[in-house]
């Protein structure tokens, strides 16, 4: 160990640190005192009780909800840690491991190809041994088109990746690359020239591929995408011309899909990604990437392989986390679509705790963390039990498997055959994939419950952050696509939460007890907000119309604890965001939508997991549409709702708009109309009616876009009327219920 040298670096934030902690104490010391005040109401003498019980208990419960989320959110924040690599301390190439790049695709029609082909190119340019890349596409579509585009793109790539490598291009992704001002040899007349061929060869390509997708959409004889046989194909395979620089092999895979059979949506195909490429290329190092999430930075394989190639970390590690990070974000960012709490906080105290979850995509992971490691001495036939008949693949499970693909017309299709067998949807019957082999099919949301597996078997992660970022994906500009994604994710998360997977439950078996309250608040975190601030949202109102009093009075001491909590968890995140190198708008634009997902997003993929729990539907899976619409991305860029979504996500909203209307515009004209002594009234029912005000502040946005705008893109009349009958139905049941 004395010629040890380290190629990364971790440390704590200590100011972080001991803001996080002083903070947790005082916050959790208000609590202590509203718990104590909430709960000597049921001790009062009978005669002395004026406020009905039931509100009382309903809002308590509200509070306390609210505070076990914020309660395991502290597991994130305990110890935030950042990290550093040293790439240029790897040994040399011809050392380095080889790696296999997943990208999934799932709808040529929702994902366009133009930049799902700018991802495999980029994939394809990383700084890395190309002979030690191998680059797999997944096409859970079948499309004739994908294939089609691919196979144009690895043309490009042909002069792509060696004009990358002469220049030491930065910016891995061609439409980034020539969108931007990145000049690298600028005095070079030759390097003007090449740039200028390369750039007319870009502008050939995406016009190939556009004239690809346009037939594509003429055909009405295309392939039903769900159902169709596997297609797999090595693009390069029988390419006649030599190239004098190497560029990795690109491989076109579409799994089998039949509609009376369960795909399992990514998981499926990320598993038959393990499968056929473990018989092409074996890498010991998987990349996963969405389609629509580039290689920004060409170092990020060097800066995973800091960690893999260390004896220090090597055995222990089984992914490495990127953030998702986007190119499209707006200034204002209405719609939180840079998740900027998730990946500049949360993700570091998970990190902190023993490492994050996975995110779905931008990570490095370790094959034999997925598969097991085995020996040549184990069982046989206990291996096909478990991973399938294929003798082919059990080779490179049990042995030193390094596997090399002949270019000859019979070898490679033999090679290709036992692929396709391997990609059929009938392969997994009776096998252990999806359940303790591969990525686990538990839920839709893979990711996560995959990551926790892991984490529970012993194996670490870990979070890097560079300054420069590594990869840039295409962020959701508009209200109905954000709140589809978010749903999705929530019904994924839901799913572990009531299921016997809960971290509560199923318990840690390596883990730290900070690292578990990390997965716990994920998981619950959307069942505990939705069901908290619903009960804000509307039964303070209900009293507040009916002049029930649920919070002291201005002059009562016990007011200054709500006041104080209150005060405490806006400057905390004021703190955090400011902290990150943001701006006051992205403190109030987060504030919003969180309440807008809330009793969204939330209140829905919850309902889809519980209902998905009790047998009553299937839990639901929408792709994200990355088609970008001119009008759409125009107002998001004007920091303006779009409102053309569907009236499931507006009517609450509106709903709850109007309540909270109803209840402070009737609270004023009591105080100063009906009431004699409108004083007191005004210091009752204060607290009841600042929760209202602060909530229609806040949501200004939805009044705006239900009253003010008259464009397309605000709330149809249909979702306000609907809401105005679920309005007077919630205040008029609500006042014979709880007074």
């Amino acid at each position: 160990m004395e010629n040890y040298v380290h190629t990364h670096e971790c440390h704590g934030h200590k100011i972080s640190i001991i803001v996080n902690r002083t903070h947790a104490i005082l916050h959790s010391i208000a609590i202590l005192f509203l718990i104590h005040y909430r709960l000597s109401f049921f001790f009062q003498h009978p005669p002395n009780i004026t406020i009905p019980t039931l509100p009382w208990l309903l809002i308590f419960v509200s509070e306390l909800l609210l505070y076990l989320a914020w309660l395991f959110a502290q597991s994130h924040r305990w110890r935030p840690v950042y990290r550093t690599v040293f790439p240029e301390r790897l040994p040399a190439d011809d050392k380095l491991p080889a790696i296999d790049i997943f990208i999934c695709t799932a709808d040529p029609n929702k994902e366009p190809s133009v930049e799902v082909m700018n991802t495999v190119i980029s994939a394809m340019a990383l700084d890395y041994p190309p002979e030690k890349l191998h680059v797999y596409v997944s096409d859970d579509a079948g499309s004739d088109a994908t294939l089609r585009c691919m196979k144009e793109a690895w043309n490009f790539a042909r002069y792509w990746v060696p004009f990358c490598r002469k220049y030491g291009l930065v910016t891995a992704c061609p439409d980034v690359y020539f969108s931007s001002s990145e000049d690298g040899f600028k005095g070079s007349s030759e390097f003007k020239a090449e740039r200028k061929k390369m750039e007319e060869k870009y502008e050939i390509l995406k016009q190939r591929i556009r004239r690809i997708v346009q037939e594509y959409h003429r055909d009405v004889t295309v392939n039903n995408k769900l159902d169709h046989s596997s297609i797999i194909e090595v693009i390069n395979e029988y390419h006649k011309e030599k190239d004098e620089v190497k560029i990795p092999v690109l491989v076109y895979v579409s799994r089998e899909k039949r509609p009376s059979r369960r795909h399992n949506f990514k998981a499926g195909a990320l598993n038959v990604l393990l499968r056929v490429s473990a018989t092409i290329s074996n890498s010991p190092y998987i990349l996963v990437l969405d389609c629509d999430m580039h290689c920004n930075d060409p170092t990020s394989a060097r800066q995973a392989m800091c960690y893999y190639c260390d004896p220090q970390t090597s055995q222990s590690i089984a992914f490495v986390q990127f953030p998702q990070t986007f190119r499209n974000i707006s200034e204002d960012d209405i719609y939180d679509s840079q998740l900027r709490f998730v990946f500049k906080i949360q993700w570091h105290g998970f990190d902190g705790a023993g490492g994050p979850t996975i995110s779905g995509t931008n990570f490095y992971i370790k094959r034999e963390a997925l598969l097991g490691s085995f020996s040549k001495q184990q069982d046989l036939m206990a291996l096909k039990r478990s991973f399938g008949p294929s003798n082919d693949f059990i080779k490179t499970l049990v042995e030193d498997y390094k596997p090399c693909f002949i270019e000859d017309g019979e070898s490679s299709r033999m090679l290709l055959e036992h692929a396709n067998v391997l990609a059929s949807c009938s392969y997994e019957d009776q096998t252990t994939w999806g359940t303790k082999v591969g990525f686990l099919y538990f839920c839709v949301l893979e990711d996560y419950f995959t990551g926790f597996t892991l984490h529970r078997k012993g194996w670490k992660s870990v979070y890097l952050y560079p300054k420069r970022l590594q990869f840039l994906g295409t962020a959701t500009t508009n209200f109905n696509e954000a709140s589809i994604q978010w749903t999705r994710w929530v019904s994924g998360l839901t799913s572990v939460a009531i299921s016997r997977f809960c971290p509560l439950i199923c318990g840690p078996l390596k883990m730290s007890l900070v690292h578990l309250m990390c997965y716990l608040e994920v998981a619950c975190m959307p069942l505990l907000y939705c069901l908290s601030i619903w009960g804000f949202a509307l039964i303070p109102q209900l009293c507040l119309f009916n002049g029930i009093p649920l919070y002291p009075k201005i002059s009562d001491s016990n007011f200054n604890i709500f006041s104080i909590i209150f005060i405490s968890a806006i400057s905390k995140s004021l703190y955090e965001v400011v902290t990150t190198g943001d701006q006051f708008r992205v403190w109030k634009n987060e504030w919003r939508i969180w309440m807008v997902r809330c009793v969204t997003c939330y209140t829905y993929g919850s309902l889809d997991a519980i209902l998905d729990k009790l047998g009553i539907k299937e839990a639901s899976f929408l792709p994200t549409n990355k088609v970008t619409d001119d009008e759409q991305v125009k107002l998001y860029e004007m920091g303006i709702f779009d409102f053309r979504a569907a009236t499931m996500f507006l009517a609450p909203l509106v709903t709850v708009i109007l309540v909270n209307f109803a209840a402070f515009v009737g609270a004023v004209f009591k105080a100063l109309v009906v009431d004699d002594n409108g004083d007191r009234y005004w210091e009752k029912m204060f607290g009841q009616m600042f929760l209202s005000f602060y909530i229609l502040v806040s949501n200004y946005a939805i009044i705006e876009g239900m009253i003010i705008r008259k464009d397309k893109a605000s709330i149809p009349l249909s979702a306000t009327l609907w809401s105005v009958v679920f309005s007077v139905f919630i205040l008029l049941i609500g006042s014979v219920i709880l007074c």
